[in-house]
């Protein structure tokens, strides 16, 4: 499965940057990842211009927001697991800048997944999504890292 992250807004922090380049090299096993970092700001419009730019034609595109369905890591690995054998080769996951997504990428995307109620950074979320990919993979694999 080819998976797609397009996030917005520049990881500034040493910590974040460690956090996803372990969780990609973790994910190499599993999934074909890019990440595609874009520029955040200085609106929603002017994010959703990038990010229509950026998004992969041929892919399922679930986005990341509070407003999302709220699902548990198994949950989230039966969806994806269920997108593979459906014949989806790939999905483009999307988290928007600190303003949060536009009407019009909403739109576009197939799916909305929301990890909590609660409000996170998006630099962090981008660490946050990245774990629980790689634990998604790992429950579909039945390995014993999900506990």
């Amino acid at each position: 499965m080819h998976v797609t992250l397009i996030a917005c807004g520049r990881l500034k922090e040493n910590y974040l940057k460690e956090a996803v380049a372990e969780y990609s090299k973790r994910l190499q096993g599993y999934v074909m990842l890019k990440v595609k970092e874009l520029a955040d700001g200085p609106d929603k419009e002017a994010e959703a211009a990038r990010i229509s730019q950026a998004m992969p034609s041929d892919a399922f595109v679930i986005t990341l927001e509070i407003e999302g369905r709220e699902l548990a890591s198994e949950e989230f690995a039966h969806s994806l697991e269920k997108l593979m054998t459906d014949g989806i080769s790939h999905v483009c996951f999307i988290i928007g800048g600190s303003e949060g997504l536009s009407d019009e990428i909403k739109n576009k995307a197939s799916m909305h997944l929301s990890f909590s109620k609660l409000t996170f950074p998006h630099q962090l979320m981008r660490v946050i999504f990245l774990e629980q990919l790689y634990r998604a993979f790992k429950i579909m694999k039945g390995e014993p890292y999900h506990k």
